[in-house]
């Protein structure tokens, strides 16, 4: 049996070494194990490699296969053919000349990247990675990992998107432009003029991939680096996440019973932007005041500055009408009203939508264009079907209903639970209650303690940018089973009271 030569001895142990990829086709595997040794310098530049058929035999493989990964290197450049002569290792995909590296060099650099990874991030990267806001702070149910999702009218929705699937208009399959689906865009019109107050033409609404687009879309197009933004505190943490990645400079004004307090903003501070969660405000629950939000559209017309209303939840009330928007006060058009379907519908529906002033609303269709090419056509036509058709008003019926007896069947189980130790301060609306804990109760420790016995819920403390100035525990009830509600609840006062002893 001949020995083999050192290139096909070098190539037998790359592609042995590779088989741990065993997911990929055996093409891609010796097309990555050929494309490693070029890059590492095991393979130099002019290396002449074994002809196919040598090589297949070799290997073990088809001759298709090496036929298949040299046609893919010779693309890429990787590799040149000479007619007569073979195949070699081109010049152009060897390190320059006086700076190759050893395949122990290679490795090595490969693992010293691996280790500092985050330091080859950009200085707002870096901010970005460290926050995770998403995983500390985002309010699940108390029952995470059985999460509930019955109340989603699936078999009316898969029609409906069947529908327009056999329909078969290739419009659909485009990009959206103009601020996306118009009779989309109509219905939402329609909709939030009678249930919402908002003063809104079509034309005024986008269509986004929602709340967090939106506001990454705002804070582009309505604001420049360094300019100063007032946030609610607490507050939102994902408005948080997008102002700091946008390079803001977040001001935080306390918020109190009727909603944030201007008057407790920095002296002197000139707001480019102010984000506001009016209706039932996040984390807290509170309603903003008339005469806190006419104090604000005040301050938005003599500063000049935009008003980011974000009504999330707002569909969500549980006594009484929804309240009226804020943008309904606005007579000089400083408001841009965010609203969202993920909280009525699903999370992964991922479609949100904006009423922009009207000077504003060409700008916004074109920079949604330009920046995002936004999709989901079908999508959305569906969910226009939803709405027009009065699917969409009969499921938030049934939705408030059943999130009603939830909210009280939760409520109940913590005030028996509780006691003194802690106060049930929002539940007029929305999928989360606020429980104030008594003094000396270190809401983090709770929220430890709670994690441990399976159940979820976040540290009110955490949502403060400044120093907290309350403790207390978020505990979430949207998507949660019934059957789950109680004993997650009971649960939680057993975090509570070994907190107490700790």
């Amino acid at each position: 049996m001949r020995s083999a030569a050192p290139t096909e001895e070098l190539l037998r142990v790359a592609f042995a070494d590779a088989q741990a990829m065993a997911d990929l086709p055996r093409y891609r595997i010796l097309y990555e194990a050929v494309r490693r040794a070029i890059l590492s310098q095991q393979l130099v530049a002019g290396a002449r490699l074994p002809s196919t058929r040598e090589l297949a035999r070799d290997l073990g493989v088809s001759r298709n296969t090496v036929l298949s990964t040299f046609e893919a290197l010779l693309a890429e450049g990787y590799l040149v053919a000479r007619t007569g002569s073979g195949t070699f290792v081109a010049h152009a995909a060897a390190a320059p000349k006086g700076r190759g590296r050893r395949p122990a060099d290679v490795a090595r650099a490969a693992s010293d990247a691996a280790r500092s990874g985050p330091e080859a991030l950009s200085r707002r990267g870096i901010r970005l990675a460290r926050f995770q806001g998403g995983r500390r702070l985002e309010i699940q149910p108390i029952c995470n990992a059985e999460a509930d999702f019955t109340l989603f009218p699936m078999k009316q929705w898969q029609r409906l998107q069947s529908r327009q699937l056999r329909q078969g208009h290739l419009e659909l399959l485009d990009y959206a432009t103009k601020g996306g689906f118009a009779p989309l865009r109509r219905a939402i019109a329609d909709y939030l003029r009678t249930s919402r107050a908002v003063r809104v033409e079509v034309e005024q609404v986008v269509l986004t991939a929602g709340t967090q687009h939106s506001l990454d879309l705002c804070a582009q197009l309505l604001a420049d680096v360094g300019d100063t933004v007032w946030m609610e505190e607490p507050g939102y943490w994902g408005a948080r996440c997008i102002f700091e990645a946008c390079d803001l400079k977040i001001e935080p004004v306390a918020v109190d019973a009727e909603g944030m307090n201007p008057g407790l903003a920095p002296r002197g501070s000139r707001p480019r932007l102010i984000y506001l969660t009016p209706s039932n405000q996040y984390p807290m629950g509170v309603a903003m005041s008339l005469a806190r939000r006419r104090a604000l559209l005040q301050i938005a017309t003599r500063e000049r500055a935009w008003i980011v209303e974000d009504d999330y939840d707002s569909e969500l009330r549980y006594s009484g009408r929804p309240l009226a928007s804020l943008q309904g006060l606005d007579a000089e058009q400083r408001v841009v009203y965010v609203g969202t379907f993920s909280k009525v519908l699903y999370p992964g529906i991922k479609i949100g939508y904006m009423v922009v002033p009207p000077a504003l609303a060409e700008s916004f269709h074109s920079a949604l264009y330009d920046l995002q090419r936004p999709g989901q056509l079908t999508v959305q036509a569906a969910l226009a079907d939803f709405i027009e058709r009065g699917y969409f008003a009969t499921h938030i019926r049934r939705l408030r209903q059943a999130y009603a007896e939830r909210r009280e069947l939760l409520a109940a189980v913590l005030n028996s639970q509780l006691g003194r130790i802690g106060q049930i301060t929002s539940q007029a609306a929305g999928l989360h209650l606020v429980v104030r804990l008594s003094d000396g109760l270190d809401d983090r420790r709770v929220q430890a303690l709670a994690a441990e016995r399976g159940t979820t819920v976040r540290a009110l403390s955490q949502y403060f940018i400044g120093p907290a100035s309350a403790s207390g525990l978020v505990v979430g009830f949207g998507y949660a089973a019934p059957d789950k509600l109680a004993t997650h609840g009971r649960l939680l006062g057993q975090a509570v009271r070994a907190a107490l002893r700790c």
